[in-house]
């Protein structure tokens, strides 16, 4: 079911929480930006979600038209299916210059059309993304845990496509609707960010960053998106989170 988070005559967000059915993998979100007649594709997942999102997105803009695959990182539930939109669509991939060599595996050495000149890798400071009269800004999030992530800023709707940062656990079946209570929320993601974010000097660059932008919404790539209250209270949260390396110790390079 497509959601959508912000909608004009020319600009579009819009969410497909529930793609990933039942043991398949996990519960990823999927999101596509519209502006005019520009497209962009914000972490589109594996192959076992290509085809049920292709159909879930021709409703908003034809395969074939998509301008953008923008990629917050490298992981198989975040572009996994790199190939198939490749080879579909006339699209640019958009990641880290980190990533530029690294995706490109996924693609097998005889599909033509997925040179060099399909990928537009951005540099470590970010970049904006153009999107007619619009863009879609690009902005560091490394290390937030890959080493080469990025966060997708949408100036228009005010929304901030935020990764793996801020992604909370919910079980299948939970309704896509914002939450402003933070409270409720955190026990579904501290355990992930404790594991997952490298270390609490990154926690702490990114909330800074993202309290300049004063997001109207952070949508994280798991769970539910955050507004209104919730967002101060993350991001407070999250600036004194210990996590990643903050948390090891001897005994995690004890020899058994």
């Amino acid at each position: 079911m497509a959601v959508e988070l912000f909608s004009t005559s020319e600009h579009k967000c819009v969410v497909f929480p529930d793609l990933v059915r039942g043991d398949d993998g996990v519960q990823a979100n999927q999101f596509l930006v519209v502006h005019g007649s520009h497209s962009a594709l914000i972490d589109p997942g594996g192959a076992l979600l290509y085809t049920p999102l292709n159909l879930a997105v021709s409703r908003y803009v034809q395969t074939r038209d998509l301008t953008y695959i923008l990629a917050s990182h490298q992981d198989p539930d975040i572009i996994g299916s790199v190939d198939r939109w490749l080879m579909y669509s006339d699209c640019t991939i958009v990641c880290s210059k980190l990533w530029g060599r690294f995706i490109p595996h996924s693609v097998p050495h005889y599909q033509k059309g997925a040179g060099g000149d399909r990928y537009l890798l951005v540099p470590d400071e970010g970049m904006e993304i153009p999107m007619g009269s619009s863009h879609i800004r690009a902005l560091p999030a490394h290390f937030l845990h890959s080493v080469g992530n990025l966060s997708f800023w949408d100036p228009v709707s005010r929304i901030l496509f935020s990764g793996d940062v801020g992604s909370s656990m919910v079980s299948a079946g939970t309704p896509y609707l914002p939450y402003e209570d933070f409270a409720s929320m955190v026990g579904r993601m501290e355990g992930f960010h404790r594991r997952y974010m490298a270390g609490n000097r990154v926690c702490r660059l990114w909330a800074g960053m993202v309290r300049k932008l004063k997001p109207a919404m952070i949508v994280p790539q798991h769970g539910l998106p955050m507004r209104g209250a919730a967002i101060g209270d993350f991001l407070s949260w999250l600036e004194q989170l210990e996590c990643g390396i903050d948390l090891l110790g001897p005994v995690n390079y004890r020899v058994a």
